[in-house]
């Protein structure tokens, strides 16, 4: 069975559609059985495509993110996905509020899969240029990384 990941920024249009997009590159590129998703703790860009910044950093690195649509995070989510990973630590405490009761769901920041960035948030891009998204871009693939390392590791156990 598949695992299933959900990326929560924000407003779902910058770092957590980047970070959807980078992860399925990754797992696409080591053979991994994951499904992904990006959702945004707060609605007002609901159905709106990324950010054209953040398709331009994902597309400068190979991967198309443009047919990803804003959603908001729901109830429903905590018993879809095994792992939920927060980009930053306003959006985790803002997951833990919202996670329902026996939620099987594990909350972590995403950066705490990677060695040494733990606690770590991932900069929001949003007030920023194209190197901002660069930035982001290349912390989220160093997540993604990590993550599958660590999916991978923890199959093999």
């Amino acid at each position: 069975m598949p695992v299933s990941i959900l990326f929560v920024c924000l407003g779902n249009i910058c770092r957590s559609p980047l970070a959807e997009g980078a992860f399925r590159a990754e797992a696409a590129r080591r053979g991994l059985d994951a499904e992904a998703d990006s959702a945004g703790t707060g609605g007002w860009h609901r159905g709106e495509p990324p950010d054209r910044r953040a398709i331009a950093a994902a597309r400068r690195n190979g991967v198309d993110i443009s047919g990803l649509r804003a959603r908001q995070v729901t109830r429903a989510d905590f018993d879809r996905f095994d792992r939920i990973l927060a980009l930053d630590a306003e959006n985790l405490a803002d997951l833990e509020r919202l996670r329902p009761p026996g939620s099987r769901a594990r909350l972590s920041l995403l950066l705490d899969h990677v060695p040494g960035r733990e606690g770590e948030a991932v900069a929001d891009p949003y007030y920023g240029g194209d190197r901002h998204f660069d930035e982001t871009w290349r912390d989220v693939a160093e997540a993604a990384r990590a993550l599958a390392r660590e999916l991978i590791e923890e199959d093999a156990a």
